[in-house]
């Protein structure tokens, strides 16, 4: 009996990965106009795997270095640190890293709607592995798929969505000058990413300290941050659109112009 639990807990985890496939879908279906190729955009969702192994690296590092000087987690001050800067500064930088080495100067990223496209999937392969990690390591079955719910409706497309705003913003930069840019795009992903994580780990303190209420209100904030951001995308994937339509448009103009007459 206790055997089949555990075999049914691995096989629930391994389906934490569904999730971000499903994403993946639906980024893809937002660039059906001009797809990219889609060895690249595995490779691109294989990166973002891959990219969750220095990210773990970099926060034991940080935990272990500047982490020792901090008020732990269960504190006002650990809980910002660690869901600021443990989390989303080193997260976002891990998953937009990969997207800069593997497609950034590929000739396939010809648009602005790519820079969101790529990134995104960079988000969803690592909130892929990440969901599957948290997923196994919590173990009554029940408590699981809680879990998996919680992180399928908010985790996973807030990872896409906080590093599809870096790559849109990125991109926008690239092909008009305009825009908050690479750096920019990057803070506005930490800041996002790490009020999200803020709002969880800070109900802690405020529980031991007699503020369940306030804490009971907090609940709500990730919610409410992964609706704003799912705005805050839209806006900057229909701009992308509408701009790379422009584009497009021109470019048929000029080569049906170009053609011999």
């Amino acid at each position: 009996m206790l055997g089949r639990v555990k075999t049914q807990s691995i096989v629930l985890a391994l389906t934490g990965a569904i999730p971000a496939l499903v994403a993946m879908w639906i980024i893809d279906r937002l660039d059906a106009k001009r797809p990219e190729p889609m060895s690249t955009r595995w490779l691109i969702s294989l990166a973002g795997m891959l990219s969750v192994i220095p990210a773990i690296f970099l926060e034991l590092g940080l935990t272990r270095t500047i982490g020792e000087t901090v008020p732990p987690l269960g504190t006002y001050q650990g809980a910002s640190f660690h869901a600021f800067v443990i989390a989303a500064a080193v997260e976002e930088a891990c998953k937009i890293a990969v997207v800069y080495w593997v497609v950034w100067w590929r000739p396939e990223f010809d648009e602005r709607m790519d820079g969101i496209v790529y990134a995104s999937r960079a988000g969803l392969g690592f909130a892929l592995v990440e969901n599957v990690m948290y997923l196994l390591n919590e173990a009554p079955l029940r408590d699981q798929l809680i879990l998996w719910v919680e992180r399928a409706l908010l985790a996973v497309p807030g990872h896409a969505m906080w590093t599809g705003m870096i790559g849109g913003m990125a991109a926008r930069r690239r092909f008009d000058g305009k825009g908050l840019g690479l750096i920019g795009g990057y803070l506005l992903a930490v800041a996002f990413h790490g009020a999200y994580d803020c709002s969880v780990f800070v109900q802690a303190p405020l529980t031991i300290e007699g503020h369940a209420g306030i804490a009971g209100v907090l609940k709500f904030a990730p919610m409410a941050l992964t609706v704003l951001a799912f705005f805050v995308l839209r806006g900057m994937a229909r701009t992308a659109l509408r701009l790379d339509d422009a584009d497009a448009a021109r470019a048929a103009v000029a080569s049906v112009l170009a053609r011999p007459a």
